[in-house]
């Protein structure tokens, strides 16, 4: 009873909506709920907000990956109610981290990194209508992401061609390529005017079509092509081999994400390009959402775990939950993180561990891994993206691999250092680990050998200053979960995509299937200078 009693009790002990986890998804549901004047208790066992969507010091990076590598599970019995043990089942795998300078591990606090990196927001994309419409922009600043690179074939980055004056300016384009890529811009354009006539639209088979038919149709070169599926349109899979694309990209989809991205510039009158991010990391939007939802009436509790679920002793149906401390705790509803297991027996320990709705090895993986220098990937910029689309890093590559840099001035990292996150769509661990160690190969200098204990700083010397050197950098696998809905709903894991769409779409799929009379966040009132975004995007 002593570790019951450090513990405080939870009142009221009904609510309409019990949330478990302060990852995004759960946050903007439960900020929504709120919203819409539900009773709602927000549970997270973590001492932080944020969940899989958080950014934490470095320090505290790593045990969380490895304690969400393993199963956990507690079990605790029940009066009244049937109980139903809780338990976690790893969503990380094959952790690999390699040190070659104590200086980052010395300013652990002065980290802020992303669990789900590298993850940014177009200006004009559902989650930035999202943030202006709830008014947590209030809450949180954002910094331009100041440019983006394609890697070459000699090995070198070449700047992303994305709008009328970065053609112009671009050094790497033909003359014949600067004139087809302005002609397919406008072509676009025509398409998407209200005014124009049937002959300026593309035609329907066309649109139906896969894009990357489309592009070698209106005569683009392989390289335009290129820029255009994995830069622009952020194509996942390798778009030229149709047969065993796992994603093939339509038209009419890949004009949209054209549409989206060229609309997302200059929106906002001190946002640089199409391109922003969070000041203090991608952790800031759950935390935002959970602010939000607490104005709103949300109770938040964080350090307390749930160890089991409360059902009917004759129906079976889902009744509420049992705390740590022994506290239960009502609801008719319930959300979990990606990370939860229930299951199907109940009080049956040999399948707490392995039990749930998808088989682990039939789901999609996400390779992600953070680098930490001194020194800019280009002199020119403190925060970029990168691009290795498919072929680029070697012949069998059949993924695209996307980098994020970013500098102190975003608040992720000491000053003087940098913070470089990539990830790539992957079968299994092996190839995740090749996918990612091709790319660090091709954009820093390893050192020959690392380990916690080394300094580095006489194997940091003996490199060429042509490439950042490596100080620390860590691998991992993450499983891609989508999360299912009944009365116990569970949330996505945080995609595979730069953006945020997919993930927020399915989020409003889980709200709208418990409250299907509700509205997704019913409209504020908000001032105009929160409209235009300008207050609150720091240039």
């Amino acid at each position: 009873m002593e570790e019951a009693e450090s513990y405080p009790p939870i009142d009221p002990s009904n609510f309409d909506l019990i949330v478990i986890g302060t990852g995004l998804p759960e946050s903007i549901v439960a900020s929504a709920a709120s919203a819409a004047g539900k009773t709602v208790l927000h549970l997270d066992s973590n001492p932080f907000y944020g969940s899989h969507s958080a950014s934490l010091p470095l320090n505290d990076f790593i045990p969380f990956i490895q304690s969400e590598s393993q199963p956990q599970s507690r079990n605790l019995t029940s009066d009244d109610y049937v109980s139903t043990p809780v338990a976690t089942r790893p969503l990380y795998s094959a952790v690999e981290t390699n040190s070659y300078s104590s200086e980052p591990t010395e300013n652990s606090r002065k980290f802020n990194l992303d669990l789900a990196g590298p993850r940014v927001l177009l200006c004009s994309d559902s989650m930035i209508d999202l943030i202006l419409k709830t008014g947590i922009n209030q809450y949180m600043e954002f910094k331009s992401v100041d440019a983006s690179f394609i890697s070459s074939a000699d090995g070198g980055l070449e700047n992303v061609p994305d709008s009328r004056s970065a053609i112009f300016k671009n050094r790497g384009l033909s003359l014949t390529e600067k004139n087809q890529l302005m002609k397919f811009f406008k072509l676009v354009q025509r398409h998407l005017g209200d005014d124009e006539t049937e002959d300026d639209k593309i035609s329907d088979q066309d649109l139906e079509s896969p894009f990357v038919e489309f592009l070698t149709k209106i005569g683009l070169s392989q390289k335009l092509k290129s820029i255009i599926l994995y830069t622009i349109v952020l194509a996942d899979y390798d778009q030229e081999n149709l047969e065993a694309c796992k994603d093939v990209i339509s038209t009419k989809s890949g004009i949209s994400r054209l549409a989206l991205y060229h609309s997302s510039i200059g929106r906002f009158p001190n946002a640089n390009g199409a391109i922003i991010y969070p000041i203090y990391g991608q952790g800031e939007l759950p935390q935002a959402f959970c602010r939000r939802a607490a104005v709103k009436g949300c109770i938040y509790v964080l350090r307390m775990p749930v160890v089991a679920i409360l059902n009917d002793k004759d129906s079976g149906e889902y009744k509420g939950i049992k705390l740590v401390s022994g506290q239960e705790l009502f609801s008719p509803k319930l959300i979990i993180a990606p990370s939860f297991t229930i299951p199907s027996t109940p009080n049956h320990d040999a399948q707490v561990a392995n039990s749930d709705d998808v088989s682990l090895s039939d789901t999609k993986k996400v390779a992600r891994g953070i680098c930490i220098t001194k020194h800019s990937l280009n002199t020119q910029v403190a925060n970029c993206l990168v691009f290795f689309p498919p072929r680029s890093l070697y012949l069998e590559q059949s993924t695209s691999v996307r980098v994020l840099q970013l500098s102190s001035n975003v608040a992720v990292c000491p000053s003087g250092m940098f913070v470089t996150y990539l990830s790539a769509m992957c079968d299994d661990n092996v190839q995740g680990k090749k996918l990612l160690n091709a790319a660090i190969n091709a954009l820093f200098s390893v050192p020959i050998s690392g380990n916690s204990e080394n300094s580095g700083a006489s194997n940091l010397s003996e490199h060429a200053e042509e490439k950042p050197c490596l100080l620390w950098s860590t691998l991992y696998i993450q499983e891609l979960t989508t999360g299912g809905l009944d009365s116990i709903s569970k949330t996505p894991m945080p995609d595979e995509h730069l953006h945020y769409t997919d993930l927020l779409d399915a989020t409003e799929k889980i709200f709208k299937e418990i409250y299907p009379n509700e509205e997704f966040f019913p409209s504020i009132n908000v001032s105009n200078d929160d409209e235009g975004g300008g207050s609150e995007l720091d240039s």
